[in-house]
This record gives structure tokens, C-alpha cells and sequence, in this order.
């Protein structure tokens, strides 16, 4: 018997103002990257848990999803769950094998926002 897929919703942040800024960045890349992207995050979202080397526990609720994009470049985005939704928190292009300590603060100011 095949087991069931179960979709979690995915909510993007928004401001308080209602803008969307993950989404404004993903606007901004390449189609082709924003493909990639949204594949893995489909793939999280159908196939929940899912471990290393899409997803990774950035520890204190975050997740990342590690994207390989065509433009030979790395994505991330950063995500929480809250209310039984995926909310994505953050994107970035990575440039450092480091995790940016900005993008991180701003990850966890917003899902202090997302979760009060």
C-alpha cells in the first residue's frame, strides 16, 4: 500500500506593510534558477521530513533548503513552521561556504515576527 503524500502549506513573509520580500528576490533571478527553486521547495513541501543534502537544520526552529541553481550559483532559503505551515523566512544566494551572520539575524527576527 502506498503511503499518502500530505502538502503543507507554504506561506511567504510579509511585512508589516504586506510586502513580500522573499518573493520580490525570487522575482529577480533568472527563470530557470527560480524553477529550481521552487522545485525543492515543492519537494519539501510533499515530502516532509526530509534531511541532508536538501534540507538542514539551522537549529533554534530554522531549516534551510540548499537549491543548486542552473546558473551554477547556490540559493538558500530559510524557513520555520508555524500554525502546521512552512513559512519561508528568508532566501539568499550563498557566497561563503559560512553561513552570512546577517542573513541569519534577519532569518530569526522574522520568525520571532511570524511566531508572537
Amino acid at each position: 500500500m502506498k503511503a499518502q503524500t500530505r502538502e503543507i502549506p507554504v506561506r511567504f513573509y510579509r511585512t508589516e506593510s504586506g510586502r513580500a520580500a522573499v518573493l520580490d528576490w525570487l522575482r529577480g533571478l533568472h527563470k530557470a534558477d527560480r524553477h529550481a527553486i521552487g522545485l525543492d521547495l515543492m519537494r519539501v513541501q510533499f515530502g516532509w521530513p526530509i534531511g541532508r543534502p536538501l534540507v538542514g537544520s539551522l537549529k533554534d526552529g530554522l531549516w534551510e533548503v540548499r537549491s543548486t541553481l542552473p546558473s551554477q550559483r547556490i540559493a538558500r532559503l530559510i524557513l520555520c513552521f508555524h500554525d502546521e505551515m512552512l513559512v519561508v523566512l528568508h532566501g539568499f544566494i550563498k557566497r561563503t561556504q559560512k553561513m552570512p551572520t546577517a542573513d541569519m539575524a534577519l532569518a530569526k527576527r522574522r520568525r520571532k515576527e511570524v511566531t508572537k
